[in-house]
């Protein structure tokens, strides 16, 4: 029944313009952004002010407007059939450094591309597929089935491949037949899978998932971001390969990438504040052992 009920919004998003359906999207998410528990509305700002060293009325601010988006960015799934027909993606979303990931495509050579969770990230991946990038989206299994069927069929829809976290192998076979894997690298994974490193001036957990699978493979990790245009639309930034070092102190190859692909993400996120999900507790994990 979900499955039908979210093919019905969609249908009646389809019948809009994307510039009132994002209108509608902004409506509904600065309705939802007063259901937020105020826990978690405070340990936004609070990150928010140590970051970036402003005071608290600006760090409300930068925490709604990062709730808010993702009310454009459902209206955008539920247009996809929309935005893929006759290059409407392509003048919606521009790009910067496409050469590099078709340079690697020329060769025959997988990747990694490295995100996160910034601006329209669902739609990130759908616009890199309509460029031509042959991407593989990695998913998470939604709890519920129907739900789930209509995620996949919209990702496919724009010509993503798509396979879930937990099958690295897949990820290691695509990899060899040069499809591109494109990670989120901004979430605080668990102490045991991920390694500790600086973010902000702080000391962060991060994902070590882009760096290991590409040291691995010996293949370029391509850190991408994408962000808002003041027309609506939006523009990907993907920036120049990064190679992992294989030396014979592993996880100092690993900290190492994992380190400047994290000094990228902070000078997007400095550049574009409004952009980063800051509700989610990067920090969590490090104030549990007592290092934040």
């Amino acid at each position: 029944m979900i499955y039908y009920v979210m093919k019905f919004f969609s249908w009646i998003a389809c019948r809009f313009s994307m510039d009132s359906c994002n209108s509608l999207g902004r409506f509904l998410g600065r309705l939802t952004w007063k259901a937020v528990p105020k826990k978690r509305k405070q340990l936004a700002k609070d990150n928010i002010m140590r970051c970036l060293g402003v005071d608290e009325a600006e760090a409300e601010r930068i925490a709604k407007a990062s709730w808010v988006q993702f009310g454009p960015m459902l209206m955008e799934v539920l247009r996809y059939p929309k935005l893929i027909e006759n290059g409407t993606m392509q003048q919606y979303v521009t790009i910067d450094g496409l050469d590099y990931l078709k340079e690697a495509i020329a060769a025959g050579q997988g990747g990694v591309i490295a995100t996160s969770h910034s601006d329209s990230w669902e739609i990130m991946g759908a616009a890199l597929a309509q460029y031509g990038v042959p991407l593989v989206g990695v998913a998470m299994k939604q709890k519920n089935n129907a739900a789930n069927k209509f995620i996949l069929e919209y990702r496919e829809l724009s010509g993503m491949h798509i396979t879930y976290k937990s099958d690295v192998r897949e990820m290691f076979k695509l990899i060899k037949e040069g499809w591109l894997i494109g990670l989120i690298m901004d979430q605080d994974p668990s102490l045991r899978d991920g390694i500790i490193v600086d973010f902000f001036n702080r000391k962060t957990n991060s994902v070590t998932g882009p760096a290991t699978l590409a040291r691995f493979q010996n293949a370029p990790i391509f850190p991408g971001q994408i962000e808002h245009r003041p027309d609506g639309g939006h523009h990907i930034t993907i920036y120049p390969p990064i190679y992992v070092e294989k030396t014979k102190d592993k996880k100092a190859d690993i900290e190492k990438t994992v380190q400047e692909l994290n000094n990228i993400l902070e000078q997007h996120i400095r550049q574009h504040p409004e952009d980063w999900f800051w509700l989610h507790d990067r920090w969590k994990s490090v104030r549990s052992i007592g290092l934040d």
